[in-house]
């Protein structure tokens, strides 16, 4: 039987792609979901690529079910080669804005959720010694951004606790990575958390959305994010860091070229200058 390849969030946007594309490199992709009434866009790339895929139901933020789901696969396929973990969700606020659920809902979905999927097909990569887990972050796991106070703290949380976990699983065969996108054209923007507009933020908050709005016109597409992911997870190259783009490169290495912080602040005050 193939490598099998389990893909979080793939309904849409790179997910989508990323799970059609690992198809095609004759992997036997478990391509998971919330509602797998959502799945038709899916198929049909995937009808439209001459590959098929298996369309599996899961909410990433419900541990239980993931618990079953990998034991599910454990048993039927054989066990679990490569994890994608790409379901996401962003939130556009500051921190007076949001609430402390808001906050725990970030790090539901974008921290909680991810480490919990790890831990659970680990005992299996380990034992079978090899493995891919690749998780899908975002220049916003390595650059703070106005606005993004929950989403860059989540993404920021998990990218540390696989950056530690990565030379631990490596000496037992198993490949940690964090993939990085920069602005993608897909569906994650509409599905944004946001805050009310007005009050003592209005202003700042107007002026971020204009600037990002400038930045999603020339958005890298779905398409192409997609394929990098598949090349990250698949790749005889290791590196703990992959981006989907060489602008998206050229972001994080603000932050991490940056000891004082100063570089960070500097590039991103002008985000929410209003005039």
């Amino acid at each position: 039987m193939s490598n099998v390849a389990l893909i979080t969030g793939t309904s849409s946007g790179m997910g989508l792609h990323a799970a059609v594309e690992l198809a095609r490199r004759g992997m036997h992709v478990v391509a998971t979901m919330r509602d797998t009434a959502r799945a038709g866009a899916l198929r049909d790339a995937a009808s439209a690529a001459g590959v098929s895929v298996d369309v599996r139901a899961l909410d990433v933020v419900d541990h239980a079910a993931a618990a079953r789901l990998v034991t599910l696969l454990e048993a039927e396929l054989g066990g679990i080669h490569v994890l994608v973990n790409n379901a996401g969700q962003g939130s556009v606020a500051t921190a007076e804005q949001l609430t402390m659920g808001q906050i725990q809902d970030q790090l539901d979905i974008n921290y909680l959720a991810p480490v919990n999927l790890a831990k659970l097909v680990l005992p299996g990569m380990r034992q079978r010694g090899s493995g891919r887990i690749l998780t899908v972050t975002s220049v916003g796991g390595a650059v703070g951004q106005p606005f993004a106070d929950a989403y860059c703290g989540a993404k920021f949380a998990v990218e540390g606790f696989m950056q530690s976990l990565a030379v631990v699983a490596e000496r037992f065969g198993v490949r940690v990575s964090v993939f990085e996108p920069g602005a993608v054209a897909s569906s994650f923007v509409a599905n944004v958390s946001r805050a009310e507009q007005g009050g003592p933020y209005g202003a700042l908050l107007e002026a971020y959305r204009s600037r990002t709005a400038g930045a999603f016109a020339s958005a890298q597409s779905s398409e192409s994010a997609g394929a990098a992911i598949a090349e990250a997870a698949t790749s005889d190259e290791y590196r703990f860091r992959w981006q989907s783009s060489e602008r998206a490169t050229a972001f994080v290495e603000v932050s991490l070229a940056d000891s004082d912080g100063s570089r960070v602040l500097g590039f991103t005050r002008p985000w929410i200058a209003s005039s």
